[in-house]
């Protein structure tokens, strides 16, 4: 049974899910407990080095993950840079969502109104060319 692990600042979509489940073979979605969400929600910026910081993360993925498990990451782009070379070195499958973006225009009260509306289309793997 492959499990997908979350490190991201978002909650899967439904259409995500189903991508998950019927392209990487995923059974299982596991998210960050609370305290690491938390933490990887809110990476410091004035953080010059994040070994450190990262270490949490990749404990956890460590302890919780087998070979052949996907990883979703997404967030702030040395941490992702850091987890991503993590979680191969682990044998795993690191991904991210690429969406389609919509623009419409609305014209409200004389003014117009630009809403981008973004799609999920795949989960496409880190350095898989």
């Amino acid at each position: 049974m492959r499990k997908m692990f979350l490190l991201f600042s978002h909650s899967l979509t439904n259409i995500q899910i189903e991508d998950g489940k019927n392209n990487l073979e995923v059974k299982d979605f596991v998210p960050l407990p609370k305290e690491l969400q938390l933490l990887w929600s809110n990476i410091p910026s004035e953080l010059v080095l994040l070994k450190e910081y990262l270490r949490p993360f990749r404990n956890f993925l460590a302890e919780n993950s087998e070979y052949g498990d996907v990883v979703l990451i997404q967030g702030d782009f040395g941490a992702v840079y850091q987890m991503v070379n993590f979680a191969k070195d682990l044998g795993l499958k690191a991904v991210y969502a690429t969406t389609q973006r919509t623009i419409e225009e609305i014209v409200i009260e004389g003014k117009t109104v630009k809403e981008s509306i973004f799609q999920h289309r795949r989960f496409r793997e880190y350095g898989n060319d």
